[in-house]
């Protein structure tokens, strides 16, 4: 069923000012990155990556391959050592790079078995210097990667089920999934088939692989919504429609960085068996409607913005998938956190246990330890989350303690301190060209100060602390009790690596009442070395000021609190 109605379809002239829509203004390339897109979209690069450059070492590599298609198979050049944040904007990306890459493996739906965290680990100890972090986007990333290494790393993710295709640039990114899916005892609906299909169909695919910008994926069965579903471009949140049973409510357009919007529902109900014609009806609107002139003006949120969630909907049935989607409800609110840490019964009695590493922070060697260790104890199952946490599946009840155990011995904790358990971190200045400040290392000893400090207070519920290197926020700075926001600062008239505060933020899956950004403060500012001060400061404030009767949060306090408070 489709609609005459004109006053939403797109207009099929011309814009004045041509913002690089390609069903509206053609597909000539406003800026170089949309002219080497058409010429090359990096699907191709990986031939000349195995055939030419691992042979001919870095100095060999194509710039236009090195700094734009090279991302499409999961490589970014790293930061070169010794460069301090006050020249990351005055250096050309040449001047900041090593001639070591990162390496992003794909993990989709965060689902892993022992067998592949082996095979990352030992690729991490042999290639990676050990290094490996937990990425809020369910990911592993590697560094000190050489190109030279890149054929040998590919066959042996390959040959494990795993690879890097389309692991970063302007392509469909990792679907997010449920840490839980298919095992938790109050899953509404598992959705690994609908990740499957959406990733067989369309990772690799040609007419997908030259979008305007990253296109990020999540979908969700479990009622704690725990993929962060409010800041992907597309979304799936599981819900039960009154006549038409299970199924999904399809949210759009959200994201972070500089310009924070989150998604909003388009009222739409998907069934499962749509939901993969529907994901590529929204992909395909975002290739050809989306903006290209300006790559900050690029996402999908900001063609939300001018159309409306209406107009969306009409566009996605009228002319992407030929009828209307019933109207739907809203999921309930989430009654349960979504980082799914600790110890949870599973629907077949057996257990899946949450742990927590440091701001995300792990080893090669460690997940060649965390492999033998789940084995060791009867599983072969473990799972990556949304905020930096592992997911270790199917241990028996009798076996429970002993595996908590053995993680606390790995350095992940299943019972975390409530400041370790909701504090993660982004890559930061030790390895991140775009960054400004350290993250992992400062966030890291802010847990451990904190954990001290804060331990004899009864906190109500876990603080998030989120720690970021630059405005971009992959850490999802505002989207925080606490969101740290790298930047020089001003303190005592010295310039120092520091962090703007943004302060009460959260999503559906912190167990909000409903998801919101966080607030800023004129002025409020912390020295990199001064985050455990700060939040010690600040939380203090919160349970001085807090009111317990209403089980009011820390969001809650942050936004009505006065500045003085928040200092």
């Amino acid at each position: 069923m489709t609609t005459s109605n004109t006053e939403t379809r797109s207009p099929r002239r011309p814009s004045s000012k041509p913002n690089g829509q390609w069903n509206i203004d053609g597909k000539a390339p406003l800026n170089a990155n949309e002219e080497w897109k058409q010429v090359d979209n990096g699907l191709a690069v990986r031939e000349r990556i195995e055939n030419v450059y691992s042979k001919g070492g870095f100095k060999s590599i194509d710039p236009t391959d090195l700094h734009g298609r090279f991302r499409v198979w999961g490589l970014y050049t790293q930061r070169k050592p010794g460069i301090d944040g006050g020249r990351t904007a005055t250096l050309e990306p040449h001047e900041l790079e090593d001639e070591y890459f990162m390496l992003r493996v794909r993990i989709d739906g965060g689902q892993l078995t022992t067998e592949q965290v082996r095979g990352i680990g030992e690729i991490s100890t042999e290639f990676g210097r050990g290094t490996a972090d937990l990425t809020d986007r369910q990911n592993v990333q590697l560094h000190w990667v050489e190109v030279e290494s890149m054929p040998e790393i590919w066959r042996r993710l390959e040959a494990i089920g795993l690879g890097t295709t389309e692991a970063c640039g302007d392509v469909p990114r990792v679907v997010l999934g449920s840490p839980v899916a298919g095992i938790a005892a109050d899953e509404l609906i598992d959705p690994t088939p609908q990740i499957n299909d959406i990733t067989s169909r369309f990772i690799g695919d040609e007419t997908l692989a030259n979008l305007p910008r990253k296109f990020k994926t999540a979908i969700t069965g479990h009622p704690s919504q725990d993929v962060v579903h409010e800041i992907n471009d597309v979304a799936f949140v599981a819900v039960e429609h009154p006549t038409l049973g299970i199924g999904y409510d399809l949210w759009v357009g959200g994201g972070l960085s500089a310009s924070p919007r989150l998604g909003e529902r388009l009222g739409a109900f998907v069934t499962p068996d749509e939901v993969t014609e529907v994901w590529h009806g929204v992909a395909q609107i975002f290739r050809d409607y989306g903006y290209r002139r300006l790559r900050n003006k690029a996402r999908l949120k900001f063609l939300l913005a001018e159309w409306g969630p209406e107009k969306f909907r009409q566009i996605l049935q009228d002319e992407y998938l030929g009828y209307a989607l019933p109207d739907g409800p809203p999921a309930p609110k989430p009654l349960t956190a979504g980082d799914h840490v600790g110890v949870h019964r599973q629907k077949d009695g057996r257990f899946y246990i949450g742990a927590t590493p440091i701001v995300g922070r792990i080893s090669g060697p460690m997940l060649t330890q965390l492999a033998e260790l789940v084995e060791d104890h009867g599983s072969s199952r473990i799972r990556t989350t949304p905020h930096q946490k592992i997911v270790i599946l199917d241990i028996p009840e009798d076996r429970v303690e002993s595996l908590i155990k053995g993680l606390d011995d790995l350095g992940l904790q299943a019972r975390p301190s409530l400041i370790r358990r909701g504090t993660i971190a982004c890559t930061g200045i030790e390895f991140c060209k775009l960054a400004i400040v350290e993250t992992k290392a400062f966030a890291t000893a802010a847990v451990l100060d904190l954990e001290e400090r804060l331990d004899a207070f009864d906190l109500p519920h876990p603080i998030s602390l989120h720690v970021n290197g630059c405005p971009n926020s992959c850490a999802r700075i505002q989207t925080a009790d606490i969101g740290l926001k790298g930047q020089l600062v001003t303190i005592d008239g010295e310039q120092v690596p520091g962090y703007q505060v943004h302060l009460g933020g959260g999503l559906a899956s912190d167990n909000r009442d409903e998801a919101g950004l966080g607030r800023t403060v004129r002025g409020l500012k912390v020295a990199a070395d001064g985050i455990a001060d700060y939040v010690d400061r600040v939380v203090k404030r919160f349970l001085e000021d807090r009111d317990a009767d209403s089980d009011e949060t820390f969001a809650q306090w942050a936004h009505r609190a006065e500045e003085e408070a928040l200092q």
